[in-house]
């Protein structure tokens, strides 16, 4: 009777223990995505501002450049929250999808990802 106890006490405290750790890692996940999404909105700010009237292609593709550069500082965070919790690859792979695709059609997705990371119920 004493080993079955023990047993499902111990089973028990597994149990709790896997709820922990797996509740912990989620929560890093989402920081890690919010630490990316940092760099995304501040790539986002300056993306948006290449596009005011009166500039030269000079300057439009400097800041184009910089944007660009901003956004794959965010890498390393979006792989990090990726690693804690698969559901964020949609974000990492937009992010290094950046140097192949034009910025203008990654700018929604980019956009409503760092949404859902930045809200009260973070899950993309």
């Amino acid at each position: 009777m004493a080993r079955l106890i023990r047993t499902t006490s111990l089973s028990v405290a597994l149990l709790a223990a896997a709820a922990t750790l797996s509740s912990c890692g989620t929560g890093g996940a989402t920081t890690d995505a919010r630490q990316a999404c940092r760099s995304v909105h501040e790539s986002l700010t300056v993306y948006a501002r290449s596009h005011a009237p009166g500039l030269s292609t000079l300057q439009r593709h400097a800041l184009e450049g910089r944007a660009l550069q901003i956004l794959l500082r965010a890498t390393p965070s979006a792989a990090a929250a990726t690693s804690l919790d698969g559901s964020w690859n949609p974000l990492m792979t937009t992010i290094n999808e950046a140097e192949r695709v034009p910025m203008t059609y990654l700018v929604p997705a980019l956009t409503r990802l760092c949404q859902i990371a930045d809200s009260s119920t973070p899950y993309p």
